[in-house]
């Protein structure tokens, strides 16, 4: 399986209400009957954050996942939690994005090499 390193650097936020337009590029927005968060790239955080958490770099699983797919993310979560590598998860329709600290990828990275993940 291929894993892309995604150009940029992400932060995640607590927001108190949904944002009017979070700029171009990826964003990742979830709204609950408990909060309403986002994943952005830290220089399209809205002002008024809440809570904010930035220095994430992004991975992408690549390649559109099956549905019937059982166990990727387990994997992948195992494989860096071995190395005390915290993550982040965003599911797709398509696909997964794990997002770790940016002081953690290259550890990251080579910890999945060495589990057979290969790197587009």
């Amino acid at each position: 399986m291929k894993i892309k390193v995604i150009d940029g650097v992400y932060a995640v936020c607590k927001l108190k209400k949904v944002p009017e337009s979070v700029g171009e590029g990826f964003y990742s927005l979830t709204i609950t009957d408990a909060e309403i968060s986002l994943v952005c790239a830290e220089y399209a955080v809205p002002q008024g954050a809440l809570e904010l958490e930035t220095g994430f770099s992004m991975l992408r699983i690549e390649g559109q996942l099956d549905f019937s797919l059982i166990g990727i993310l387990a994997d992948i979560s195992g494989v860096l939690a071995q190395q005390k590598i915290s993550i982040f998860c965003i599911s797709t329709y398509n696909t997964d994005y794990v997002l770790v600290r940016r002081a953690q990828l290259e550890k990251a990275i080579i910890a999945l090499q060495e589990s057979g993940y290969q790197f587009a």
